[in-house]
């Protein structure tokens, strides 16, 4: 090749070369950012319409229908798990009659405050309510009578319990029990 293209081309791969280091270089500095920021836009036009299109769904008749359904069946759940406030004597009877039922001597039911450090729930809506059983009975009434409070509705949870062994048979063990239940709390009108 003659000179005169070779200084031609080398000064033109130069130029290339220069303008293609300056065209990077404004790329990232100016469109790169805009990347990411026509991604950020879409992800939350793409909550929006997920959100537009929920809202149109609950504005629908049969939504609200099915929905209504959904809160009941889970009131009626919640029952299973909640004693209201106004039932709180009534289980403490409840649990002196399945006493009853299983022949447990001296029975006696106390409530008792909780200790700041034992709660095991604390909302806004429920609250907790414990409870000391003390009975005496064989081993196999204090397994019946602990079968019927699994089994009682609203739930009762057992926190504890400690049997004394008696010596004599026929007198039957001393049980102390520690349990609580969930409460609903009175609302303010």
């Amino acid at each position: 090749m003659k000179p005169i293209y070779k200084k031609y081309f080398t000064k033109a791969a130069l130029i290339w070369a220069a303008c293609f280091i300056l065209f990077f270089l404004i790329y990232i500095l100016t469109l790169a950012p805009q990347g990411k920021n026509k991604k950020w836009v879409e992800k939350q036009l793409d909550g929006k319409k997920q959100m537009y299109s929920l809202a149109q769904k609950a504005a629908q008749e049969e939504t609200k229908i099915q929905l209504n359904e959904q809160v009941e069946s889970l009131q009626k759940k919640l029952k299973d798990f909640v004693v209201e406030f106004e039932d709180l004597a009534n289980l403490t009877f409840d649990i002196s009659q399945i006493a009853n039922e299983k022949r447990l001597t001296s029975f006696s039911i106390k409530g008792k405050e909780a200790r700041r450090d034992s709660s095991i729930f604390d909302g806004t809506y429920l609250s907790e309510s414990h409870f000391n059983i003390s009975f005496t009975g064989s081993f196999n009434q204090f397994a019946a009578f602990l079968n019927a409070l699994e089994r009682y509705r609203p739930v009762i949870f057992v926190d504890g319990f400690k049997i004394t062994y008696s010596k004599q048979e026929d007198l039957g063990h001393k049980v102390n029990m520690d349990v609580a239940v969930l409460v609903q709390k009175q609302q303010d009108s």
